[in-house]
């Protein structure tokens, strides 16, 4: 069965499910203690959390780092992971923030983005992928080319959301800020999979806890989806969010994990933690809800 491309998951789940994300960063502190604490446990994290968003949030967004930390078990739960959330129909976003020259990007994107059925392993195959522009655009050729052949999705670093990313993304280069200048170089970056659509399968990541760049920069992208990491732990405010939004339904998509995944009391049983992720789901989708017909946030 052919899988939908990526900007076709974007504009379905969307209009189903709103344009919550919902991120996996497994850390054994974090959540409640009846996962365990054998080898396992991050496996039977990851089903639990599949399983209780599915049929609520359209898309999820997998954070490499935490399972690569637990080694091949954690590599064969990421694996397992993607496989199921795409079999429900649920957009996949592996947050790997990969960049690096010719040959090795190519294999970067061979990895993660290339089916089984055209040489990839499809062990890690995602719907969309954060890349890193830092070495230059050379370096982002390799993943456009592959997003474009097989109907993926790419978020590209443009000025996210943590303290220190001032240091360089609000330097000026030239005339412009360097977040700026990426902002058009992701612009002009790939093409749609659907030509009916008004979406650029090439993405920005824009943090939720800077909206004022946030607005300029949505001026930059008109077409792209925006990647906006920042609400809840890290502080981004939802009433603030709209300002990143453009005029195109799907073209902000809004991540939260620990927001969402968080156990303040870790001996509460499976019943009460998926009802606690089931009550913040909601509560989250009412915080950014939004009428782009209307050009209005809907009141909670």
């Amino acid at each position: 069965m052919e899988l939908p491309s990526w900007i076709e998951l974007v504009e379905r789940n969307v209009a189903k499910f709103g344009d919550l994300v919902a991120g996996i960063d497994p850390s054994l502190s974090d959540i409640p203690e009846f996962f365990g604490h054998d080898g396992q446990w991050i496996g039977r994290f990851v089903d639990f959390m599949i399983e209780s968003i599915e049929g609520r949030v359209g898309f999820v967004k997998f954070q490499s780092a935490y399972f690569e930390a637990c080694g091949l078990t954690g590599l064969t739960a990421l694996s397992a992971g993607i496989r199921k959330a795409r079999a429900a129909g649920i957009g996949v976003i592996l947050d790997a923030k990969r960049g690096d020259i010719g040959a090795t990007a190519s294999a970067y994107a061979r990895a993660y983005l290339t089916p089984a059925s055209a040489g990839g392993s499809g062990d890690f195959e995602a719907d969309c992928l954060t890349v890193n522009p830092l070495m230059g655009p050379d370096t982002l050729e390799p993943f456009v080319e592959c997003a474009n052949r097989f109907g993926k999705g790419l978020f590209v670093l443009c000025r996210t959301s943590n303290p220190g990313a001032g240091w360089l993304q609000d330097k000026m280069t030239g005339n412009r800020l360097v977040s700026d200048r990426l902002a058009d170089l992701i612009a002009t970056m790939g093409t749609n999979a659907n030509s009916d659509s008004r979406l650029n399968a090439v993405g920005a990541v824009v943090g939720a806890t800077v909206p004022h760049e946030g607005r300029r920069l949505r001026q930059l992208l008109p077409r792209s989806i925006i990647l906006a990491p920042g609400l809840g732990v890290q502080g981004g405010d939802a009433a603030a969010i709209h300002s990143l939004r453009g005029d195109t339904p799907g073209d902000l998509l809004i991540p939260v994990s620990r927001g969402l995944t968080l156990a303040r009391d870790r001996r509460m049983s499976a019943e009460n933690y998926r009802e606690l992720i089931i009550g913040r789901i909601d509560e989250f989708k009412a915080a950014v809800a939004y009428d782009y017909f209307g050009n209005r946030a809907v009141p909670a």
